[in-house]
């Protein structure tokens, strides 16, 4: 009789759906995620991981995708191309449906032949130079006349019209500027000087005076990771009484670095942490009751974390779990992000809000919103 009441009873369980549940049974969707760990920009494969965490968690626990959950598989890139190679293989070895990142353009560069061989949509959440249009690749954070292209009109009338480049010498840093330069020629401004760092530099007095002595209203700068220090020296020298800095790519994780130096830099970001917004001020604080109450929540969290959001999306739009069925859905598709819609338009490129932002203590304060702004991505997918 005992034997038979158990058995009873576990039927009952298992109709009823008491402590099972069919998400959790059913096969996981799995979503690959290349991202920096190690190797000198973990900060940024950090702030991403907290992004795609908090979508997963919410979207299993709405019942997943066409009733299976997600499972995000993270690969350590290593901040190095051949490791982000390696990362994308074994990825779609494991069966993932997408990957999203990775987080630098050496990186991506590395990972969209991969991506293109083996059909799997790649999800690239990081601000981009863009010029680059492909079926398998999509764009989830900014381009060139999202970021710079609002910020220098601002800098241009608020600051004045002379400038100076400068940048680490790598890809993004390069790209960027070669599209700065005729923008800024049609505000009419003046470049009086450009320069590329090394990597290698600790001292920065020599370029501190190089800038100084060019005497520009704008200093146009494009240098994180290993020459951020330059603020810090910069501003204890006093180059800042006279220059302005527009920082291209500055985020909440950059600021500690800083130690309280670098006060009213001005940047363009689709979001930032202070918002008022009502649904951005729900979104920062599921970020840090998940992840502690001093996290910092940068745009990286926010665009990774519409990755998931989107890929959803696409899936149910699909109405199966098939990669040239997410892409063909894609497309074309709108929606729900703490910022406002995103619409993905036919290059792969986002529609997003978009704001220009000032450094004020550790924050970043809003100077002005400026709404919906469509991606300029200098390409054209072929198809389309």
């Amino acid at each position: 009789m005992a034997l038979q009441s158990i058995k009873r009873m576990a039927l009952a369980l298992l109709v009823c759906g008491v402590g099972f549940s069919s998400v959790d049974a059913a096969e996981p969707i799995r979503v690959g995620a290349v991202l920096p760990f190690s190797g000198g920009v973990e900060l940024y494969g950090q702030q991403a991981k907290l992004g795609l965490d908090l979508a997963a968690k919410e979207i299993n626990a709405a019942g997943g995708v066409l009733g299976r959950p997600v499972e995000v598989i993270y690969a350590d890139d290593k901040t190095r191309p051949p490791s982000a190679e390696a990362a994308m293989r074994k990825l779609i070895g494991d069966g993932v449906v997408a990957v999203v990142g990775p987080i630098t353009s050496a990186n991506l560069n590395a990972v969209v032949p991969i991506a293109e061989s083996s059909k799997t949509p790649l999800l690239y959440a990081t601000n981009y130079e863009g010029g680059k249009c492909s079926r398998y690749v999509f764009s989830f954070s900014t381009v060139p006349n999202q970021d710079m292209g609002q910020l220098l009109p601002y800098m241009n009338h608020a600051f004045g019209n002379t400038y100076f480049l400068l940048g680490a010498d790598r890809v993004w840093p390069h790209q960027m500027f070669d599209i700065a330069k005729p923008l800024i020629e049609k505000l009419g401004g003046k470049i009086v000087g450009t320069q590329y760092t090394l990597g290698t530099e600790t001292d920065f007095s020599p370029l501190i005076a190089q800038v100084a002595a060019a005497k520009p209203k704008v200093l146009l700068f494009a240098l994180k990771g290993d020459g951020i220090d330059f603020i810090r020296q910069a501003d204890e020298k006093g180059l800042f009484k006279e220059t302005t800095v527009a920082f291209l790519g500055l985020s909440e994780i950059d600021l500690g670095i800083f130690r309280g130096k670098g006060q009213n830099m001005h940047t363009a970001v689709p979001s930032i942490a202070t918002s008022d917004d009502p649904a951005m001020k729900a979104f920062v604080g599921k970020v840090r009751a998940q992840g502690g109450a001093d996290v910092l929540v940068s745009n990286y969290v926010m665009t990774h974390y519409n990755t998931l959001i989107a890929l959803k999306a696409a899936i149910e739009k699909a109405g199966k779990v098939d990669r040239e069925a997410i892409i063909d859905a894609m497309a074309g598709l709108v929606f729900a992000s703490p910022t406002g819609p995103v619409t993905i338009d036919q290059n792969h490129y986002a529609t997003m809000n978009m704001l220009i932002a000032r450094t004020q203590g550790n924050e970043l304060v809003t100077v002005r919103a400026l709404g919906q702004i469509a991606p300029q991505p200098g390409c054209k997918l072929a198809d389309r």
